[in-house]
């Protein structure tokens, strides 16, 4: 079957559609979800004392987040072929919400983790769910306003919540931080059961078994080796296991994906060189953010002798102007195209984080929150743009298989860049140690500390001139055929 019969085929008529209630509804349940994912971590300490558990076992909260996303998220190219937009979106805010509710009232430790878990599935079905959408109701040339409106979801929501839960955590206490979530995912349930309607194709293609089972693996595999060996190191014998049995999974998931005839993953999506050219992109981009969000913290804390909460008030700025940013980085993506604000955006990257190289124990935080806000407002111009000019490219029968992709790159690409740079830092730590004539002095662990910190960000900055060099071949995409085609029609009938 080629392409254009397939874009035709079932094709849900969205020309009269009431845009606003649904992408209302969609950006309230993804703020709920996404704050939650950044809530918890500032109470970890609090958890340990609650529950008697070690640090290596309050990180599950963490780690089984993110794996249970980098499992699922590549299943959801098939689920939305499969559900309707209404059924996966009240879906995964149902699970959210009895994964917030078993979270606030868990009373040994083994509840609290199976909450996060269905935490977990609900934010993983939501995401591509919402991209999917966006690209579905709104023509090429007004995707940009739309995305930005997502961009203000996902950049804004993960800079409050440390700063959300660290006042929280300092009046009340940590089962606060999911009781206060419960209305609000109720509301985003009652406004979805209202307003939101099915705009999705449902082709219901064949359930491939194995590759769900090599995808799980495989992508599962490699987020938990990753994110153990941030934690630990790479030469702990679980990561090396995990590295080896996720790759061969990756690659047999590969060539099943290339052989069958209808795959759980569409790779063929690689063909479109412009969405290729933004995946390579936004891979370097999210590693190099995910190198700055756990770098930061550890410095304003260890070295500077920061509280939790402090650490958050600090970074606070640059979240939200990262996040206000966003749609009217949008509204400029429609009128001028990537270029105008992609290759100025990865230019301060580049920038902020070689100045933030050269960060010491004297630096002061008025220093640190405007080298934040510059990253933020480069990264703010660098991530919706280049996400939207990929997916543009694009025909609307693989809308479901890029988001699905790029969303599953990402989580990757966050926990190699946590795992990466944290390794660096690690290892430039001990080099410094090993050369200090006292190694025990508090002030001369504060100076390992900001020396394997400069090893770290030295990296980050090559990796963020990579993008900048990969960023200069970024274009306005061409919208294909089918859907220039049914752009026209739908300018016809009205």
């Amino acid at each position: 079957m080629n392409s254009a019969s397939i874009e035709t085929q079932g094709a849900v008529d969205v020309s009269g559609i009431r845009r606003g209630p649904i992408v209302a509804a969609l950006i309230i349940g993804c703020f709920v979800a996404i704050l939650n994912e950044t809530l918890l971590n500032i109470a970890f300490p609090d958890l340990m004392v609650e529950f008697g558990v070690s640090v290596a076992t309050i990180q599950w909260l963490s780690t089984a987040y993110m794996l249970v996303i980098g499992i699922l998220v590549p299943i959801t190219a098939l689920l939305q072929q499969w559900f309707t937009t209404r059924q996966m979106f009240l879906t995964a805010m149902g699970l959210f919400l009895a994964g917030t509710i078993l979270c606030g009232v868990a009373p040994v430790f083994s509840f609290l983790l199976i909450g996060r878990v269905a935490q977990a599935l609900g934010t993983g079905l939501l995401i591509p769910v919402l991209m999917n959408t966006i690209l579905i109701i709104y023509p090429p040339e007004k995707r940009g306003a739309a995305m930005g409106m997502i961009g203000l979801v996902i950049m804004s929501a993960p800079a409050i919540g440390p700063t959300i839960s660290g006042l929280i955590i300092q009046s009340l206490n940590w089962r606060w931080l999911f009781f206060l979530v419960i209305p609000l995912t109720a509301f985003s349930i009652l406004f979805a059961a209202i307003y939101l309607k099915n705009v999705s194709d449902l082709t219901k293609p064949k359930v491939d078994l194995l590759s769900i089972v090599l995808s799980t693996i495989g992508f599962g595999g490699m987020v938990y080796a990753f994110s153990r060996a941030g934690e630990t190191s790479w030469s702990d014998s679980i990561v090396t296991f995990s590295l080896i049995v996720g790759g061969i999974a990756l690659v047999l998931f590969i060539w099943r994906q290339l052989a069958v005839k209808e795959p759980l993953l569409e790779l063929r999506v690689f063909k479109y060189s412009l969405f290729t050219l933004v995946t390579v992109l936004l891979l370097i981009v999210m590693m190099t953010l995910f190198s700055t969000m756990i770098l930061l913290p550890l410095f304003l804390q260890n070295a500077l002798g920061k509280t939790a909460l402090a650490t958050g008030l600090i970074l606070l700025p640059g979240g939200v102007i990262n996040g206000l940013l966003a749609p009217v980085s949008g509204k400029l993506f429609d009128k001028f195209g990537p270029r105008v604000l992609v290759i100025p955006g990865l230019a301060l990257m580049a920038v902020s984080i070689w100045l933030f190289s050269g960060i010491s124990a004297t630096t002061g935080t008025g220093m640190i929150i405007a080298l934040h806000i510059m990253l933020l407002i480069g990264i703010s111009m660098v991530m919706m743009p280049a996400q939207t000019t990929g997916l543009n490219e694009l025909p609307r029968h693989l809308y479901p298989h890029g988001t699905a992709i790029l969303n599953t790159l990402q989580q990757v690409a966050g926990a190699i860049g946590t795992a990466l740079f944290i390794s660096i830092m690690s290892a430039g730590t001990k080099a410094y140690m090993k050369t200090s004539s006292d190694p025990n002095s508090p002030a001369e662990l504060v100076n390992g500390l900001i020396a394997g910190m400069h090893n770290a960000f030295f990296a980050a900055m090559f990796a963020a001139i990579a993008a900048l060099a990969i960023g200069l071949f970024i274009k306005k995409a061409q919208a294909p055929d089918e859907e220039q085609k049914a752009v026209i029609a739908r300018h016809d009938s009205h």
